[in-house]
């Protein structure tokens, strides 16, 4: 009889690799490789009991199609996330770092589903029943009819959630608390996430229940556990913030029932967390439209346009390598930014160190950010103050080119609700919002179209020579 081969599982990334060795190739870990049986994986009951498969019918692409029904959540924005509500049958995972209000919006959720009549189960794999109790009395949510339990045993948690009606949300808090009888090893390694995930899937899938599944995060943000986690449910979701920030944001990565990239902004408040319908106006809050280097830029976050605040400063090194600090942005793209200005706008920020931040703890990672954190470098770099009724949007390219962006409409259309009047925009966009033009000044009256990153330079130079104390360190074309 052949030996049975046993393969080790990388508990950081889920590689898999034939022998143990010290560090897995696959993300350069230490000591994270554990070895796994061919008997106990999840799937090991079923290759032991393999049988002759069947024939099912095939089916074409066209028919009958009808959109998936909603349970609506009972807040607006996650509701926002999800595509419309929750789907009855379909797992959900949240990730996010500790402390950022995971149960606190999930419990806020319990409870207002439960108030509608919904059987709704919360279990948690990490706190007491009476803590959760406790959370829920002082966020004034003690009246909701929410059926806790602190289990981790996943055959026992499905026996209890299918006896009785059929729960409409299930929230498992966390999964990598689980652990089910089919994997041998320990809770929170690679197999027993996988299997404990494969199970409540199962679950949900046959009963038509919807389940929260709430994740761990690395020290880089990812979502701890096996990458496969994140293929298996239907979508995934990045709770993201900052501790001294009071706003949080949910943002969507992945929606098998809807967009994704969409986000919901949530306020902390003394009583949980409280929905920000006009984030916008939240991230421009406190602005000082007097001071050079700040631009307002018109972004998108999927299908939703927020208006943020872009600041840079600019100011003359000491050190051989001038520092380069970027909060909120990628800071490669702003290397690349700082290239084509030197190069085609011969703009001098060489010998300066630069620091670039988006105010509110926003995090922007769309292109079309370019145009006005450039307006923010030039601006504080000569001293100019950009218009405080002016948005700046667009690519720039390497060859110093502004190329359009997509949903420019809805990004005007959100700049004039806030009462901005001007904008500065790449050519090419069709039907614009903003087109009040009795704006004046050097930077391009109302609605500024551009071609190239040097019109805006020049622009914003001559606005730097109208100030008292001009810092002019543009070079003259």
């Amino acid at each position: 009889m052949a030996k049975a081969r046993t393969t080790f599982i990388c508990q950081n990334c889920g590689a898999v690799a034939q022998r143990w060795q010290g560090k897995c190739e696959a993300c350069n870990e230490w000591n994270s490789l554990v070895e796994e049986a061919p008997s106990a994986g999840i799937g090991a009951l079923a290759a032991r009991n393999a049988k002759k498969g069947r024939i099912f019918a095939l089916e074409g692409l066209s028919g009958e199609s009808r959109p998936a029904p909603r349970m609506l959540s009972g807040m607006a924005e996650l509701d926002r996330v999800t595509g419309g509500g929750f789907v009855p049958g379909s797992v959900l995972l949240i990730g996010g770092e500790p402390g950022i209000g995971k149960s606190t919006l999930l419990i806020q959720v319990c409870a207002a589903m439960a108030r509608r009549g919904e059987r709704v189960v919360y279990i948690s794999g990490e706190e007491a029943a009476a803590q959760v109790r406790l959370r829920a009395e002082r966020l004034g949510l003690g009246d909701a009819a929410v059926e806790l339990a602190a289990e981790t045993a996943v055959e026992d948690i499905i026996a209890t959630l299918s006896h009785g009606r059929t729960p409409s949300l299930v929230v498992i808090d966390s999964i990598q608390t689980m652990w089910t009888e089919t994997a041998d090893s320990t809770p929170g390694t690679v197999t027993q996430v996988r299997g404990a995930a494969q199970a409540l899937i199962r679950f949900a899938k046959l009963s038509g229940a919807c389940v929260i599944l709430v994740g761990h995060v690395t020290k880089d943000g990812q979502i701890a556990g096996p990458r496969v986690v994140e293929h298996m449910v239907d979508a995934v979701a990045s709770f993201e913030g900052d501790g001294s920030h009071h706003f949080r944001i949910l943002r969507n990565i992945k929606n098998r029932f809807g967009p994704t990239d969409e986000i919901g902004v949530f306020e902390m408040t003394g009583s949980g967390l409280a929905e920000v319908a006009n984030p916008s106006a939240l991230f421009l809050a406190g602005r000082d439209g007097s001071t050079p280097g700040a631009a307002v830029f018109a972004g998108m976050e999927g299908t939703r346009p927020v208006l943020v605040e872009i600041q840079a400063l600019v100011a003359p090194s000491a050190l051989g390598t001038p520092r380069r600090a970027v909060v909120g942005w990628d800071p490669s793209r702003l290397s690349m930014l700082v290239a084509v200005l030197e190069t085609h706008g011969r703009v001098r920020l060489g010998q300066h160190d630069i620091y670039l931040n988006v105010a509110g703890g926003m995090k922007i990672s769309e292109p079309a950010a370019d145009l006005a954190a450039a307006a923010a470098l030039v601006s504080s770099l000569t001293g100019a103050v950009l218009p405080h009724d002016m948005v700046f949007f667009g690519e720039v390219g390497l060859s110093g080119a502004v190329r359009p962006v997509p949903h420019a409409n809805l990004r005007l259309k959100e700049a004039q609700k806030l009462g901005f009047s001007r904008a500065v925009t790449p050519q090419g966009i069709k039907d614009r919002s903003v087109n009040d033009k009795s704006g004046s000044g050097p930077v391009g009256s109302a609605d500024r179209a551009i071609r190239h990153i040097g019109e805006v330079i020049a622009d914003i130079a001559a606005l730097g020579r109208g100030v008292s104390n001009p810092k002019p360190r543009v070079a003259a074309n």
